[in-house]
């Protein structure tokens, strides 16, 4: 007999409910989706419900384009190649608007992704083996024989893995650039799972964004649950299925989901009461991706969730074979048919299927895996019910016959069909050719072509992705985003004894002048009240040796004033701050200087890699020393050495190279670019170094290593200006 391990195990599907009133169980239909079957005593049903609160009457925020900062934004998918493509709609537009977005997913897209000009992060998973699954498995609960052959515990596994990748996905480097990366708001469709246990790690703003409901209302159930019980309001009905369905949904990943918090995320467990109502307990902004001229928003929604119309993104180039061009200047207007990616059981069957349903109506028809260009030249699309083939159908004015396979794709049939755009769904498993040539007719009818260019006129004049963005902006806490002292750049550190929040150049500016104590710089997380992701873990101070950074950088400082002028030094080295920046660019000049010598052949010294604030100290003044006396003796030897070796024109080479040792070398090695640039950049290396040396759990240490080399990293292609310089004292003096 084989054995199985525990993290194999299928959970159990024996789900129910009761609060008193009400009582709520499921089931397993013969297709695999879920019957949730509610009954219930009339008294107090309404006590069921979110009470309509002036909470939820709250006018919907409206973000000026000059809130908006640049932002790190990743991007978090699970699914087709369907479900990808809308977000990358999505990402290329939040990129004009100045953001840097990543699109984190399987590594099947990488190309897809990366062709758009975003960036890219794998997370693991196959979407086809995840295709598969949801075809033979169309509802939540997966078939007896699924769970026999072992699937269920690969397929935990694979979830396990995308949690992993998503949390990567927030914090680590670019994997071809190595760009350092580090979220500042995370976007994600609910099948990704990671998303609010990232967003709480993190202390970030979440935002959801999907092509179908999974919001509670009263006005339709959840897509994958099928409603039964006759005692109760449908109103009632509706709502229970959604929190049914998060139940069963968790049920099925509790030990997943709090494995990864705990263990990843250093975050505590969550209990299934918390879990299955905890995007609307913390307010979680939520938009939709479908035409309101479809579906309107319900009106129990409440302001933080919005329908913004479906995505498109910009129509290729496309040159179709002569052949097609050829098929359609001839005879009547066909009919597209095609099922996408879908994964077919019997794909001869279904070609039989269509073949004589086609011949019964006499019509012309183009099969296809998937060419959305056919739409603007067809009579009427027969497909799978894919949210985007749904939606590129319906904006070319198509009536639409619906072939529902898993997932959301019923939910469209349903939807197109109340619209009168489309029959209602047909069952694939029981799919006839007269079944389909009825429907097909159905959709020639003129009042079908009617309903569909209606909500064609409307979809026209939509721009879905870019209602989408705005939604995104018009949620995020700018306020509590933004830097206090450079208000175009995002907080990154936070100074509780002043309350104030700082960027990385804010915070690299006042360390390097002595306006700051170490000792009271720790990561800014955003407060709960803004985001509503409580961050549980206590942030770490810096450890007991930073304490003298500050005592340390104004001391390297002087040094260097007292060695130049006594008198001036002060105003001199406070002007070279301000002329200079503070990590990358200090220290590229001074490797730069550093290296002359191997202009004229001899070897520069070798410089001792910086571990923290002592170890840039210690460069910094080993530096000043050395370059101080090499610079001299150069000065004075050079002309001597080639005077013995070329005579007149030697000493004048020697002198030549001795001048330039004279004020070059100090810069590396030597006293003027040491104390001019030296001093500046490897004590700020060392800052950095010291504040990535603390004690932390292991969660924090990885955000806090990420943030410090993303601070590097931006530091180094945009230095702080002069005008900046000054800014940043001036202000923090006034808010000080």
């Amino acid at each position: 007999m084989m054995s199985v391990s525990h993290d194999e195990l299928p959970p159990s599907y024996e789900v129910a409910m009761s609060n008193g009133c009400v009582q709520a169980s499921t089931a397993l239909r013969d297709d695999s989706r879920v019957d949730v079957t509610v009954q219930a005593q009339q008294l107090g049903l309404g006590n069921l419900l979110v009470a309509r609160t002036p909470e939820h009457e709250k006018k919907k925020p409206e973000v000026s384009p000059v809130d908006v900062i640049p932002l790190n934004i990743v991007i978090q998918v699970v699914g087709s190649r369907g479900d990808v493509q809308p977000f990358i709609a999505l990402g290329t537009q939040l990129q004009r608007k100045g953001h840097r977005v990543r699109l984190a997913t399987h590594q099947n897209f990488e190309k897809f992704v990366q062709q758009t000009g975003l960036e890219f992060y794998p997370i693991g998973g196959n979407p086809e083996e995840l295709m598969s699954f949801m075809v033979n498995n169309p509802g939540i609960i997966p078939k007896a024989s699924t769970i026999a052959s072992g699937e269920i515990g690969r397929k935990r596994q694979m979830i396990a893995e995308m949690l992993h990748g998503f949390w990567q996905s927030c914090v680590e480097p670019d994997p071809i650039s190595m760009a350092p990366f580090v979220a500042d708001a995370i976007i994600a469709n609910p099948p990704s799972f990671a998303h609010v246990h990232c967003a709480q790690a993190l202390g970030v703003p979440l935002h959801i964004i999907f092509t179908m409901p999974w919001s509670p209302t009263r006005e339709f159930p959840h897509p994958l649950a099928n409603i039964r019980g006759s005692n109760i309001d449908s109103s009632v009905k509706n709502y229970l299925s959604y929190s049914m369905v998060e139940l069963l949904t968790w049920s099925g990943l509790a030990d997943i989901v709090n494995k990864f918090r705990t263990r990843t995320l250093n975050l505590e467990e969550l209990s299934t009461r918390t879990a299955i109502r905890l995007m609307e307990t913390l307010e979680v902004p939520h938009t939709y991706c479908w035409s309101p001229a479809l579906i309107k928003k319900p009106s129990d929604w409440p302001f933080y969730i919005d329908v913004c119309g479906f995505f498109f993104r910009e129509e290729p180039f496309y040159e179709p074979p002569s052949e097609i061009l050829q098929f359609l200047a001839k005879g009547t207007t066909p009919v597209y048919i095609g099922f996408g990616s879908i994964v077919m059981d019997d794909p001869q069957a279904m070609t039989s299927i269509i073949a004589e349903a086609c011949n019964q109506l006499g019509i012309r028809a183009i099969v296809s895996k998937g060419w959305k260009w056919l739409f603007k030249r067809v009579a009427a699309v027969v497909h799978h019910g894919g949210a985007g083939t749904t939606a590129y159908g319906l904006l070319n004015g198509c009536p639409t016959t619906i072939v529902p396979f898993f997932g959301d794709q019923p939910f469209w049939a349903s939807m197109v069909a109340v619209a009168g755009a489309g029959p209602p769904a047909l069952d694939r498993k029981r799919l006839t050719a007269l079944a389909l040539a009825d429907a097909i007719s159905f959709c020639l009818t003129p009042e079908a072509h009617q309903a569909a260019s209606r909500i064609s006129a409307v979809m026209k004049v939509e721009d879905g992705v870019a209602n989408a963005v705005t939604s995104f902006h018009n949620y995020l806490p700018w306020k509590d985003l933004r830097c206090d002292i450079l208000p175009s750049e995002v907080a990154v550190w936070s100074l509780d004894h002043k309350r104030l929040k700082i960027s990385h150049k804010a915070m690299m500016i006042l360390t390097s002048h002595g306006k700051l104590d170490i000792r009271h710089i720790k990561l800014y997380v955003l407060d709960s009240n803004a985001t509503g992701l409580a961050n549980d873990r206590t942030q770490g101070t810096v450890s007991t040796s930073a304490v003298l950074i500050n005592t340390s950088t104004r001391f390297t400082k002087g040094l260097g004033n007292f060695a130049i002028d006594p008198i001036k030094g002060a105003s001199q080295m406070t002007s070279s701050l301000v002329n200079g920046a503070f990590v990358e660019t200090p220290i590229a000049l001074a490797e730069g200087l550093r290296n002359v010598p191997r202009l004229y052949g001899d070897v520069p010294e070798k410089m001792t890699p910086i571990e923290g604030w002592k170890g840039g100290m210690t460069q910094a003044g080993k530096g000043l020393y050395t370059g101080f006396a090499q610079g001299l003796s150069g000065f004075i030897t050079k002309p001597y050495q080639e005077a013995k070796k070329d005579g007149a024109a030697g000493f004048a080479k020697g002198f030549a190279k001795g001048s330039i040792e004279l004020f070059s070398k100090p810069g590396s090695g030597n006293f003027f670019s040491r104390a001019m640039f030296g001093l500046m950049a490897y004590p700020a290396m060392g800052i950095y170094k010291s504040l990535k040396n603390r004690k932390l759990n292991s969660t924090d240490a990885k955000i806090f290593e990420s943030k410090i080399a993303e601070g590097d990293d931006l530091l180094g292609k945009f230095p702080p200006s002069p005008e900046e310089v000054k800014t940043v004292l001036s202000a923090f003096e006034q808010l000080s």
